[in-house]
């Protein structure tokens, strides 16, 4: 016996899911403040989950294909939480055979204050743009400078700001880049030709950060303290570790398995690994100190101090509060809350697609789409929802891409127009939202809120205002080069 289909939902009906999510978050905030993602965010969204599920209910779904969407959609989960547990132990095991410390020391004595912030985003920058990834920048030189900013006194929302604003510029434009990619397959364009497309809105806006990250070091906009808990911070890391250039090879490995296209997780997990093994061999002491515990002999202490960094990062106490702050980070423990924030925004992803919400959302907005510059406006708006309702970036990418493709082959538009507008809607808005997979897993590895530096990721925000304007002026907009059944025009 065959169900009938389930009825389409109503905008009101889209919009309802939407609408308790975001008074549930707003009042996330406003009752816990920076702790609303250590829990009430995570209400918030299953609780979001459950009033999309009514209402797919009502219209004649059944909870078993409700649930088994959940299920889909924990799926894709499962390779970013694999790789938020790996880069927590890659910092725990870092930081243990003296990677991250040497980084610090070696950033400290070649930064400077003036020039701090730029430095960082095009140190990040090159970096993303060489092996195509902002995730394992992040997890690597990204932390490493929010130490060098700790040791300075400089602002870790500046900086996170800036690692992120650099990370992306990379992961947008470099052809590595699994977005990049994307991005074109599902419109249906040229590699290249988008990478080339992409440099209307990227190239300026890497511009314009690296000016406003300038004027800041310049102007002192850094909240530089008295450096009373970091002036003694080279000492104290030079008296617990044997640092030296050689401890900065599993960095390089790292970044050489993923310029290969090695695939992320076991990438990052190799380095943990490499990182616990060269704690054995160089820094012995600290091992067998972590792992705390006379009765064992020699050799089981350093596998059980390898081991404790793995899965509970690195902890000591040195006396200086700062260092102790700075170093006392890492273990794949420390990343379990922010896997329960994906497990949470992916299940309610998963519920608004399966219920048909966010393709009603989206022909509701097509709907009022009457001109070519409209139509990459609505496609810019649509990236950015696709983000905070499915927190994936991913999905930010391949469902706008393959609901607006037809329409702009039916309007006469070039596939480069639609990809382009992915980026700059999807890919670099999705480390702005606090519960999206991007958003959790930099503030998770970075130890910065993403609200506090959301205002300071300048190149994302730059670009996507640029690309607003670029838009709603008409510039750029590439006709297809066949003849097409309607004109790319904005009568």
């Amino acid at each position: 016996m065959t169900h009938a289909s389930p009825r389409q939902p109503s905008l009101l009906q889209a919009l309802t899911p939407l609408a308790v999510l975001v008074v549930l978050l707003i009042l996330a905030v406003y009752l816990f403040a920076d702790d609303a993602v250590y829990g009430a965010s995570q209400v918030a969204l299953l609780l979001a989950a459950a009033v999309a599920s009514l209402v797919g209910i009502r219209n004649g779904l059944k909870w078993e294909q409700i649930q088994d969407s959940m299920v889909a959609g924990l799926a894709v989960a499962v390779t970013p939480i694999l790789i938020l547990l790996a880069v927590g132990a890659l910092i725990g095991t870092w930081i243990l055979c003296g990677t991250v410390p040497t980084l610090i020391v070696y950033g400290m004595e070649l930064l400077h204050p003036s020039y701090f912030y730029p430095a960082v985003c095009l140190i990040t920058a090159i970096a993303a743009l060489v092996i195509g990834s902002s995730w394992t920048v992040a997890g690597t030189l990204g932390v490493a400078l929010i130490g060098v900013a700790q040791g300075m006194e400089m602002s870790l929302p500046i900086t996170a700001g800036a690692i992120i604003s650099g990370a992306y510029f990379g992961d947008k434009i470099s052809p590595l880049s699994d977005t990049t990619i994307l991005a074109p397959a599902v419109s249906g364009a040229e590699l290249f030709a988008h990478i080339r497309n992409l440099v209307w809105t990227t190239a300026p806006s890497l511009a314009i950060a690296l000016v406003m990250f300038a004027l800041i070091g310049a102007g002192d906009g850094g909240g530089r303290g008295d450096g009373a808990a970091f002036g003694e911070l080279p000492a104290v890391l030079q008296s617990r570790f044997n640092l030296g250039w050689h401890l900065l090879l599993p960095m390089v490995v790292v970044f050489t398995l993923a310029f290969v296209r090695f695939p992320a997780y076991p990438t990052i997990l190799i380095g943990a690994l490499l990182g616990a093994v060269f704690g054995v061999i160089f820094q012995p002491e600290a091992v067998v100190a972590l792992a705390d515990n006379e009765a064992l002999s020699r050799p089981m202490a350093l596998l059980a101090g390898a081991w404790s960094a793995l899965f509970g990062g690195y902890q000591v106490e040195t006396g200086n509060a700062g260092a102790d702050d700075l170093l006392t980070r890492g273990g794949m423990a420390s990343m379990l809350n922010t896997a329960w924030l994906v497990i949470c925004a992916m299940c309610f992803g998963a519920v608004m697609e399966r219920v048909g919400l966010l393709e009603r959302l989206i022909r509701g907005l097509l709907s009022v789409v009457h001109s070519a510059r409209a139509l990459v406006v609505s496609t810019l708006v649509t990236a950015v929802g696709t983000n905070i309702v499915t927190a994936d970036q991913y999905m930010s990418l391949v469902l706008p891409g393959k609901l607006f493709q037809s329409e702009y082959e039916r309007r006469g538009l070039s596939p480069l127009n639609l990809s382009r507008a992915l980026e700059d809607g999807g890919t670099i808005t999705s480390p702005l939202i606090p519960w999206n997979t991007c958003g959790a897993f930099m503030a998770a590895t970075l130890g910065v809120a993403t609200l506090d530096y959301l205002p300071y990721a300048f190149f994302n925000l730059v670009n996507l205002g640029l690309a607003f304007i670029l838009a709603w002026v008409g510039f750029r907009l590439l006709p297809l080069v066949k003849a097409s059944k309607v004109p790319a025009t904005d009568s």
